[in-house]
């Protein structure tokens, strides 16, 4: 990490964050707290579909080779195509902290998942390990003080988790082939996938990439450059106390979002500031009475190793594997360093759209990863100048400035 004048304003705004957060907690609640809110509030991602009539399938217990057991949702037709035998397949996987959910969280009018069905696509929605749809294990308790169930990291995401998932996927469906479209962690973990297991780049017609997260040597989240500062010391800490899961989909911080960002409460601007640190700030494209919405679903879980991983990459510059330290490192891999991943593994079409202000995926990471991938397709940065991380879920204008390219793009492949 390079340390410089901004490092201290990062750590100031974010202790600003979290005293705003602490006077949320500390206002009394009111006789009505969850009135006047939006009637999707408290709905799972299966009430979301069923809801809206769409069709809906759970596809639970598919085992990794690690033994983690994972679901997934699937819209296998929408209300405006209708079944059919042989739909094309897309696979849709979240980001950091999210889950299914964030395809379907805005409605049948803005959400990938319903669009995507509605187009005339098979839509399946993954779940990562340790998220609140994939938190089993054959033998591991997630709840467990110092579970092993958490000693994970993206890394096994993309090289479990995502194999598993997609030829669970091609043998339901019976197809060779799918569309894979991911957000932030979504894609780093295929990057991984398809460098540590090349055989699946033969699995993919396009990956679509929204806000691609690779190397991160120029982003500006504060929360990942304060832990990204202090790596070393939080990786001791959360070993040496047993902080092995990073924000769990609790249902406390549901409540809050009911009552203090909803329309007319007087902290909602609160809890925009905190989405905006998280993506970066883009008042325009955020509605603010979505919020709730989306709090009753997210945070999903995350182990606290995901960050640690982000915050080592960002150290290093590199895209590589996790840091055990010098010793370990020798026992894992073989040399004092983690090995790098091979990017030019990465085989399968690439599609690439990103944005400029984007607090997680920096303008010049994206492109240098982009000169890195041997079959990069397409490339596209928004015009939009504000245009945010979290914004490629839930922006006012998500249709025109996004996903009116990611279904040219599905048309073309």
């Amino acid at each position: 990490m390079r340390y410089d004048s901004s490092t201290k304003e990062m750590f100031t705004i974010t202790l600003l964050t979290i005293i705003s957060i602490s006077c949320v907690f500390a206002q009394p609640i009111n006789s009505e707290p969850f009135a006047d809110l939006h009637p999707d509030v408290g709905l799972s991602v299966i009430e979301l579909i069923q809801k809206y009539k769409y069709p809906i399938e759970r596809h639970r217990n598919i085992e990794t080779d690690d033994g983690y057991l994972l679901e997934m949702h699937r819209i296998p037709y929408g209300l405006k195509s209708g079944p059919a035998e042989n739909k094309p397949v897309v696979f849709v996987m979240h980001g950091l902290l999210s889950s299914s959910a964030d395809w379907v969280n805005m409605g049948p009018e803005k959400s990938l998942g319903f669009l995507l069905a509605d187009l005339g696509y098979d839509v399946w929605m993954g779940n990562a390990r340790g998220t609140t749809y994939s938190r089993n294990h054959i033998s591991l308790d997630p709840d467990k003080y110092k579970s092993d169930f958490w000693d994970f990291s993206w890394n096994e995401i993309g090289e479990y988790d995502l194999p598993a998932m997609i030829d669970y996927v091609l043998s339901y469906t019976k197809q060779e082939k799918l569309f894979y479209i991911g957000h932030s962690q979504g894609t780093t973990s295929f990057y991984v996938m398809c460098s540590e297991k090349p055989a699946y780049n033969n699995k993919i017609r396009v990956m679509i990439s929204l806000a691609p997260v690779a190397y991160m040597d120029h982003m500006e989240n504060p929360l990942f450059r304060f832990v990204a500062a202090f790596d070393g010391p939080l990786e001791f800490l959360t070993q040496l106390i047993g902080i092995a899961e990073f924000l769990p989909d609790i249902e406390f911080l549901g409540s809050i979002g009911k009552v203090f960002c909803k329309d007319g409460a007087i902290f909602q601007e609160v809890c925009a500031g905190v989405i905006f640190l998280i993506g970066g700030f883009d008042s325009e494209q955020l509605n603010r009475t979505m919020i709730p919405v989306i709090m009753t679903n997210t945070p999903a879980g995350a182990a606290t190793k995901q960050l640690l991983h982000y915050a080592q990459d960002i150290n290093s510059g590199e895209f590589r594997k996790y840091d055990y330290g010098l010793i370990q490192n020798l026992i894992k891999y073989g040399s004092v360093s983690p090995p790098s991943y091979n990017l030019n593994k990465i085989t399968a079409p690439v599609a690439m759209i990103y944005s400029k202000n984007d607090w997680l995926a920096a303008t010049v990471d994206v492109e240098r990863l982009a000169i890195e991938l041997p079959n990069m397709v397409y490339k596209y940065l928004i015009p939009f100048e504000k245009f945010n991380h979290l914004d490629f879920l839930w922006a006012v204008d998500i249709i025109p400035l996004v996903y009116n390219y990611v279904f040219d793009l599905l048309k073309q492949y």
